[in-house]
This record gives C-alpha cells, structure tokens and sequence, in this order.
C-alpha cells in the first residue's frame, strides 16, 4: 500500500481481509509507538497514513475527533496510543512486553504514565511555548530524566524490560528520538553534564540497534520541519519532508 498521505478528497482505501489496518502519521510520535508494537511483535498489518491537517472527510468514521493512531482489528476499532498497544500485546503476546509478575506489571504501567510529564516540556520548547535560557529549559527537564534515568540503574539494565525492550521502552522512545528537534529549535544543546543521563544516553544508542526502532527511524531534521508544518510557517507537504 503506498505511503502517502491521504487528504482532503481522498477515498478511504479498501481494506485487506484478515489483516489490520493502522490509520497513522508517518511522524506522530503517538502513531510511531503503535508501529513499534506491531513491528516488534511481527503482526502483519498495512498502514494507511493521513494528513492531519488537511484531512479526508472520511477519517471521523475512523476516529470521531479524526486522530490517529487508530487500528482496525475486523472486528472493532481501538484508538489511542497506550489502548493500541495492550491490545496488541494481549492478542499477539509473543514476545511479551510486559513482566508476567503483576507488581512489576503495575510498575511499567505507572513508569509510562509519567512519559507524559516529560513530554509537556519538551512540546512547550519545541512549539516556542514559552521562552527561557537553555540552562532554564534543561532544569525543568532535570526532574523528569532523573526518574527514567533512575529506573533504569534501579533495573541495572540496558533497557527498561530486561535484556529486550518492553513496553516501557518503545512508549519513550518516539520522544527520545526527537530529542535532537530542540537543539534545532532553540539553536543550541542543552548543557548537559558528561556525568549526566549517562544510562539513558546508553539506553538510546542501544535503542537505535533494535530492528522495529530502524525501521521506521527519522533523523531530527524531519522532525523540525514537521514542527515548522504545525506552525504554519511551510506548507504541509508530508510525502517530501
């Protein structure tokens, strides 16, 4: 199926028996997890990407706000990043993504609900939000590193599932993969300490040798120029970023 980005105009595309569907963003880092699954697990599925901003009046039959990401399973559909996932590792459970222990289970749910602090920042800074020094923006950022680059010497693992990446891993990942976006935005590096993050700088080099994670990897320079479509400031052109 091709990679394109279907637009206002658009015919929804006919769907393949037996197989699933993910209605996606070949740049939403919400849709980007929701394809780490499906990779890292070998279900077989097609994707149908859509231009979120000038979208195709069939979407809302999809997802009634006309997000993504959304799978069609055949039988129902499941929308949201996190609900996507358990579905998939629920239904497809080999490999498991997460502990068979219910404590350490509750653990690795708990740890991906505070992704979300740290990407409220990381937003603000990459939407110009609010203007603040560098230094400023790295100690608003300190507090939530700390608790993933805590868990992980906790863990005294290369990644937060063991030897192999689980949940807790690809839910990140999408947002450690756009890290090099704010030295772009903001026209220099956070001044992070060699002694600091050093685990979670670890962490993704070695996330960078998974198969599911090159697949579908994107540099920060494509990711820029997304930030600049949502802007306004270019044209959304998503098939040449």
């Amino acid at each position: 199926m091709s990679s394109a980005h279907l637009t206002t105009g658009s015919q929804k595309p006919e769907k393949a028996e037996g197989k699933l569907r993910l209605y996606s963003m070949e740049y939403c880092p919400y849709a980007q997890r929701a394809r780490l699954v499906l990779l890292a697990k070998g279900v077989p599925h097609d994707i149908v990407n859509i231009n979120l901003i000038n979208k195709p009046d069939w979407i809302t039959e999809v997802h009634p706000e006309g997000k993504v990401p959304a799978l069609d399973t055949g039988s129902k559909i499941v929308v949201e990043s996190l609900d996507i996932a358990d579905y998939l590792n629920e239904e497809y459970p080999d490999p498991p993504l997460y502990p068979a222990e219910p404590h350490a289970r509750a653990a690795d749910k708990a740890l991906i609900q505070k992704i979300d602090s740290l990407t409220n920042i990381f937003y603000k800074i990459l939407f110009g939000a609010e203007q603040k020094s560098v230094a400023e923006w790295l100690k608003d950022l300190t507090p939530h590193l700390e608790v993933f680059e805590t868990e992980l010497e906790k863990r005294g693992s290369k990644f937060f599932g063991g030897d192999q990446p689980g949940m807790v891993d690809y839910m990140l990942w999408p947002f450690a993969e756009r890290a090099g976006a704010v030295a772009i935005v903001l026209g220099e590096r956070l001044p992070v300490a060699p002694e600091q993050f050093t685990r979670l700088r670890a962490w993704k080099k070695e996330m960078r040798t998974q198969s599911a994670v090159d697949a579908i990897y994107h540099g920060p320079e494509k990711f820029h120029k997304i930030i600049l479509f949502k802007l306004g400031k270019l044209p959304p052109d998503y098939d040449n970023v």
